[in-house]
């Protein structure tokens, strides 16, 4: 798999304050990343840095598999770090027919842009007459222009309405799903789970997890159960191998797995030991569940 980007034992200290606290992480090509964190756990210094508008402490950071300098790798790169600056007086598509002759693009993928974000219908609207989610996708259009190979997004839909954030969110995909490798900072559990494939998850400049979504914490999910039999229920999971855990409330028992098991083997093993299940519903805890398990776990 080719690496995209890599950063190593990054740090950057502004005087007594450390933004960012020894990171490493691998960006690799074909996938969605989700830097995850609170304001102000280092996430926008870090992409920042990246795109050398900010200068680090220590530490180092490749494009490509190491195979470029810095300059040329971000001709590759498309980014949207700070909120969008086009001319008000003019039209979508003189804006950006303006930064094709920044990026010293061709002017031929203007209107595959606009229609990729939705905006094709409005490419002649001022851009003072758009909406702040339409500035927004407007803004990634104008990064998608030099076609490149990363797409980089400082909390995409900030101050967005549902609406807007949601056309946000699926424009991600659409353009995830062409291949383009993406990576989008976010304080937003939500956004992350429901576009990214990977995650960081930062706290205080640190990094407390690099990997899948899926993967995060190798969470084995859990089982939401019912029987007219409820403590005879507790007492024979409490007896199994594979729980780390046994809740009971509102007559819901909660049995949260330790190891891989299926939904029919524990059918067919409760049955075996004389208790009928009303109600074998298997579960994956969300984001939300383990990275809150997982902030917990390192503040002990």
């Amino acid at each position: 798999m080719e690496n995209i980007l890599k950063v190593n034992n990054l740090t950057k200290k502004y005087g007594s304050l450390t933004a960012v606290k020894d990171l490493s992480f691998t960006i690799e090509k074909g996938n969605v990343y989700g830097i995850l964190g609170p304001n102000g756990s280092g996430k926008s210094t870090t992409l920042g840095i990246v795109l050398n508008v900010v200068n680090r402490t220590s530490g180092n950071f490749s494009w490509f598999n190491g195979n470029v300098s810095t300059h040329e790798a971000l001709k590759r790169v498309g980014a949207i770090i700070e909120r969008p600056n086009f001319y008000p007086y003019m039209t979508a598509s003189q804006n950006l027919k303006l930064v094709c002759k920044i990026k010293n693009v061709s002017e031929n993928k203007i209107e595959e842009k606009l229609e990729l974000v939705g905006l094709l219908d409005r490419k002649d609207s001022k851009f003072r007459s758009y909406s702040l989610g339409m500035k927004q996708r407007l803004a990634i259009a104008s990064a998608l222009l030099n076609d490149p190979e990363i797409l980089i997004l400082d909390e995409p839909t900030n101050g967005l309405d549902p609406q807007g954030i949601h056309q946000i969110r699926e424009i991600i995909k659409k353009i995830a799903a062409q291949g383009t490798t993406i990576l989008l900072a976010s304080h937003l559990l939500d956004e992350v789970e429901k576009v990214c494939s990977h995650v960081i998850i930062l706290r205080k400049g640190e990094k407390l997890y690099a990997g899948s979504v899926d993967g995060m914490l190798a969470s084995y999910g859990f089982f939401e159960l019912k029987s007219k039999q409820p403590e005879k229920l507790i007492n024979i999971l409490e007896k199994h191998g594979d729980f780390s855990e046994i809740k009971f409330a509102n007559g819901l028992i909660t049995a949260i797995l330790k190891a891989e098991l299926n939904a029919e083997e524990l059918n067919k093993y409760l049955f075996n030991k004389g208790v009928i299940l009303s109600h074998l519903v298997k579960r994956k805890e969300s984001l939300e569940e383990q990275f809150l398990a997982l902030t917990k776990k390192q503040s002990n």
